[in-house]
């Protein structure tokens, strides 16, 4: 009888790990091609003339706005996710975030539209944040729980090894466009193919999603009492320390991300002259590392607690941002795959544990919106303007500041880290 038990629910385990790493995959997917296009062929497709400089700064500049729709997104979803249950929410979120990515592909230029072009792009940006909003918070619940005891951090890896599934995918689409399209058919209509590739990939997440059921501890909540009303402003009320902890120790995390990616990326093609293929390969053979960091944390995290793994990989950023100048700056090849590959196993560390670390900080009735407003306004802070700070400083100092705004970033989750001992000891 137990063995059979076990048959019936093992598929049920693989499709909720598979629906939450499927998430992810296209979060990181859509947010990923967009800012490679950002770095890449944004700047004059959708600006007017101008320096190279000024037309890549307002390129990253659109990204920002995705961070400032993604903690709009986590109230909605997160209200939606603690009152009426996981599963639709996360349906809703994936269909809002995809639809936009797809969108963008037929957008006019700013040849064509003027400054309708950039206000678009802007609008489909804001989409994509808002789903985005409630993307993460309920796949990462998804995840933990429905976590056997002593399991939380290992299931709550599934979710974050979606960011190196979705990067692998947009990162081989883009270099595989790269060598089958000239540079002008890519500037002229090769870039809009990632966004039409998205339908794939949500595609398969729907198929998934659909044929999930309720998360235990959802189910149980609604049985011990009613749903929160206004799972906000409970949030605030009961559970302000923890959401602000929370919230700045995602920092260096989204930091040390864009810093790796989409600043990375514009460095080494406009900065360093590399091409876009070369570069986009080099990231490529550094992203295994990042899910070696996840899967390594994930363990970790089991072993002791998120909390202590998370404040070594802060440790790690800061080393990070010092080696950033010597290795990208002295120009080789080999040393900028180096450097990337260390910064993205650290990444593996500052985000892999995040999955379970963050859940865990709240009670199940409020935890949809907790975990979702935790790591989306700590996206802002960390990520929304790192890209275009980063290019910034090095414009005018090289990448020694660009170090060191990253070891503040990382000194700055440290820190949120510390009052935290109590909760996740």
């Amino acid at each position: 009888m137990a063995s059979s038990s076990a048959a019936a629910t093992a598929p049920s385990t693989r499709r909720v790990l598979t629906a939450s790493l499927v998430g992810t995959a296209v979060e990181f997917y859509d947010f990923y091609i967009y800012a490679t296009a950002a770095s890449l062929v944004f700047g004059p497709l959708f600006f007017p003339s101008a320096s190279p400089s000024m037309q890549l700064l307002s390129s990253y500049a659109t990204m920002a706005v995705a961070f400032f729709a993604r903690p709009l997104g986590a109230i909605v979803f997160g209200h939606f996710g603690d009152r009426i249950g996981r599963k639709s929410t996360l349906v809703a979120s994936l269909m809002l975030m995809g639809g936009s990515t797809v969108a963008i592909a037929f957008l006019p230029t700013y040849a064509q539209a003027g400054w309708l072009a950039p206000v678009l792009l802007c609008v489909l940006r804001f989409g994509q944040g808002f789903g985005l909003g409630g993307e993460w918070g309920g796949a990462a619940l998804l995840a933990v729980e429905n976590a056997p005891p002593g399991w939380r951090a290992r299931y709550g890896m599934f979710p974050q090894l979606g960011a190196p599934v979705g990067f692998i995918a947009a990162n081989s689409l883009f270099l595989l466009l790269g060598v089958l399209l000239t540079p002008e058919q890519f500037q002229a209509w090769g870039w809009r193919i990632p966004f039409l590739g998205s339908v794939l990939l949500v595609g398969v997440g729907l198929w998934v999603r659909l044929k999930l059921t309720e998360t235990p501890a959802f189910s149980k909540a609604l049985e011990e009492e009613k749903p929160s009303a206004v799972p906000l402003a409970e949030l605030f009320k009961r559970h302000l320390a923890p959401t602000l902890a929370g919230t700045f120790a995602v920092v260096a995390c989204f930091a040390t991300f864009y810093l790796a990616t989409a600043f990375a990326l514009g460095y080494g093609v406009q900065t360093l002259g590399y091409s876009r293929e070369t570069f986009l390969g080099i990231q490529l053979g550094a992203i295994g590392f990042m899910a070696l960091g996840i899967v390594i944390a994930g363990y970790w995290s089991d072993a002791t607690n998120p909390r202590r793994v998370l404040m070594s990989g802060c440790v790690m950023a800061v080393a990070v941002g010092a080696l950033i100048a010597p290795m990208m700056g002295s120009g080789s090849l080999l040393a900028c795959w180096a450097f990337l590959s260390l910064a993205l196993l650290t990444m593996g560390f500052v985000y892999g544990p995040l999955g379970a670390f963050l859940p865990g900080l709240f009670p199940a009735r409020v935890r949809y919106t907790g975990a979702s407003m935790a790591f989306n306004v700590g996206g802002i802070i960390g990520g929304g303007l790192t890209p275009m700070v980063a290019q910034a400083l090095s414009n005018q100092g090289g990448l020694v500041p660009v170090g060191i705004y990253l070891a503040v970033a990382a000194l700055v989750s440290f820190l949120a880290l510390l009052p935290l001992k109590q909760q996740q000891a």
